[in-house]
């Protein structure tokens, strides 16, 4: 039996997988082989107090890749935050060393990549289900306009 990847509320069924990438500041190579220890360690904890579960993580000298699943009821900007605050400060108090590489007390750059991964489908397969649905029903008695209809 394939595993079911949704996650089940009171009141509706999910599955949302971002994709993530996060830059070091300045690009810096501060990513060794303990601090991506240490940065996956942390995240394991934060899926324990938050509902920010990692699929996997991919780390390079100065950027990392999170492949995450989270609820609708936490933005994306919400689980970037909470993943760079809490890595961050816990790398700079395990590996006080990597800030002789990084000036001003921060870990990560302002900016991040996001991108939403599809389980089922792509955005094409996606824009024709969405786009044929009530194409099966009797058109006779029922006719569903579409958006585009009558447009060339």
């Amino acid at each position: 039996m394939k595993e079911d990847k949704h996650i089940y509320k009171n009141h509706n069924k999910t599955v949302l997988f971002y994709h993530i990438v996060c830059p070091v500041k300045y690009r810096r190579k501060t990513i060794t082989d303990e601090v991506s220890i240490t940065l996956k360690n942390v995240c394991i904890e934060i899926s324990k107090r938050y509902e920010i579960h990692f699929v996997e993580i991919g780390t390079d000298e100065n950027h990392v890749h999170f492949l995450v699943q989270s609820i609708p009821m936490i933005s994306p900007k919400t689980i970037v935050q909470t993943i760079k605050s809490i890595t961050s400060k816990e790398i700079f108090k395990k590996h006080p060393e990597v800030k002789k590489f990084l000036w001003g007390g921060k870990f990560w750059t302002n900016g991040y990549y996001i991108n939403t991964v599809g389980l089922y489908a792509n955005e094409e397969t996606i824009k024709n289900y969405v786009k044929n649905q009530g194409k099966d029903y009797n058109q006779t008695y029922y006719s569903q306009p579409t958006l585009f209809d009558g447009l060339a």
